[in-house]
């Protein structure tokens, strides 16, 4: 795979004292699937990753996450003492706070970079450009939906309340997204799944 320019700046929740990596992670590829709350990011991913099981290069990452799990989305979860002392030892390759929680990608990831495959994960727009500067290659899927039907898959969820759903129906992406594939999931899931899975296979072929 052909290395990507790296972005500039960050938009991460950076401290003094935070490992680094020396050079760009790969040679292989970090595909975000991104988006606003409500647009069916976590249904997309689970479709694309029942469909790839069997394929070892892909590795659908486990975002690792200070709340416990809840409906719709399996994570690992850390307390906030255990993320900030992963966090202080370098353990992340890639990590930020949204909705006062914080999130992060753990090692395996940068492991199976290193052996050329591709990872899956549902990440933020806000860390883009924390991903590019860091990754040799990445590909981003932006999944989006209109707002009313954004506001009803996030009230069916019951993860928020109705001022929390306001917020994040309000909030806009604060990065040039710049997608590869945008993905307008107002069909069917398999139909929004299809579209993740194509793109996931096309990369593959490009190694």
């Amino acid at each position: 795979m052909s290395a990507r320019k790296a972005g500039e700046g960050t938009m991460l929740d950076q401290r003094p004292g935070d490992a680094r990596p020396d050079c760009l992670l790969g040679p292989g590829t970090l595909l975000l699937v991104v988006g606003p709350s409500g647009a069916g990011k976590d249904t997309l991913i689970d479709i694309a990753r029942a469909r790839f099981a069997q394929e070892a290069r892909v590795l659908f990452a486990r975002r690792l996450v200070t709340r416990p799990a809840g409906a719709g989305e399996a994570h690992g979860t850390l307390s906030e003492a255990e993320f900030e002392a992963l966090r202080a030892q370098g353990r992340f390759p890639l990590f930020w706070r949204a909705h006062g929680l914080a999130y992060a990608l753990g090692p395996e990831v940068a492991q199976a970079i290193a052996e050329g495959g591709v990872v899956v994960a549902n990440g933020s727009r806000a860390t883009l450009p924390e991903a590019r500067a860091r990754f040799a290659r990445v590909r981003v899927v932006h999944v989006t939906a209109p707002v009313a039907v954004r506001a009803g898959r996030l009230a069916a969820r019951g993860r928020e309340d109705a001022a929390d759903i306001e917020e994040r129906l309000s909030r806009a992406p604060e990065v040039d997204v710049a997608p590869d594939l945008v993905i307008d999931n107002v069909g069917t899931p398999a139909d929004g799944g299809a579209q993740l899975g194509a793109f996931i296979a096309a990369e593959l072929a490009a190694e």
